[in-house]
């Protein structure tokens, strides 16, 4: 059983779930009535595994920083060898792919995009600066593509909109984050923006990226493509997002790094939730 629970944490369901969650979010934003379908079901499947798949791969290659940053996690801990990691690899990735395949043709070839940059991360990607925090941020923007592609939605505007500022939400929230992680980077040489431009540019660039999302999220209204019950939730992430720029702006310390990582989280769940209503709510 400990063998098992190990596997399990290994995937991160929490992480799984929710991505598998913005699968079925990017169905609904371009049709509201998809959840009564199988399909969306199926990419919620997608989602689970081929994110579980890109956080095993993440861990086997972190293992040394592991080490010594988490040495409770299932492989420094001696709770499984990197024999039963790769079977679990290759199980998960497997599964998410034929999930897919068995959507349509488009889906299974964003399924492969999607394992793809979870693996070119972990195996080089996290230690490129920009080009890492991009690779994670195209991860949060991807599932909700491939909702919408499975309802067939691949040119709505909205669904769109929303990836584009899920990116940009993401893409300030993990140059932000190289603040805090400016210790473990160095163990691996991560050129990350806080490491090789310092504390100060990291969160200004970062803050540069959520003004972006916040810009990008009013575009919907704007353009008139959802109503006024959508500009008037929008203000709560952007008031949230709003604060975490003033507050990162002020201070640089690790502590208030971690602080802002949530509240950037917490922007982004409140963004999606105006996405989806209005979506589904026009006046």
């Amino acid at each position: 059983m400990s063998k098992i629970g190990a596997l399990i944490e290994l995937t991160r369901p929490a992480n799984s779930i929710m991505v598998g969650c913005a699968v079925l979010i990017g169905a609904v934003v371009v049709d509201p009535n998809s959840l009564l379908g199988v399909v969306p079901l199926g990419g919620f499947l997608t989602g689970f595994f081929v994110s579980s798949y890109s956080m095993v791969v993440n861990d086997r290659y972190d293992v040394e920083v592991d080490r010594i940053n988490a040495p409770q996690r299932p492989l420094p801990s001696g709770k499984l060898t990197e024999r039963e990691v790769l079977r679990l690899e290759y199980a998960l990735l497997a599964i998410g792919l034929s999930t897919a395949l068995v959507t349509n043709t488009v889906n299974f070839v964003i399924a492969i995009v999607f394992a793809a940059i979870g693996r070119l991360y972990s195996t080089g990607g996290k230690k490129r600066g920009l080009l890492g925090n991009s690779m994670v941020a195209s991860s949060l923007a991807i599932p909700y593509i491939y909702g919408g592609v499975i309802v067939g939605g691949s040119t709505d505007l909205l669904l769109w909109l929303l990836a584009a500022t899920s990116f940009s939400a993401g893409m300030g929230r993990e140059i932000i984050k190289t603040i805090s992680d400016i210790d473990g980077d160095g163990i691996r040489d991560i050129a990350s923006i806080a490491r090789v431009r310092g504390e100060h540019t990291a969160s200004k660039i970062g803050a540069i990226f959520l003004a972006s999302a916040i810009g990008l999220a009013w575009i919907p209204y704007v353009i008139g493509i959802v109503g006024v019950l959508y500009a008037i939730l929008i203000l709560i992430p952007d008031t949230i997002l709003i604060y975490a720029i003033i507050i990162i702006l002020r201070s640089q310390s690790k502590e208030i790094a971690l602080k802002v990582k949530n509240i950037i989280l917490l922007g982004m769940m409140f963004g999606l939730i105006a996405f989806v209503v209005g979506a589904s709510v026009v006046f």
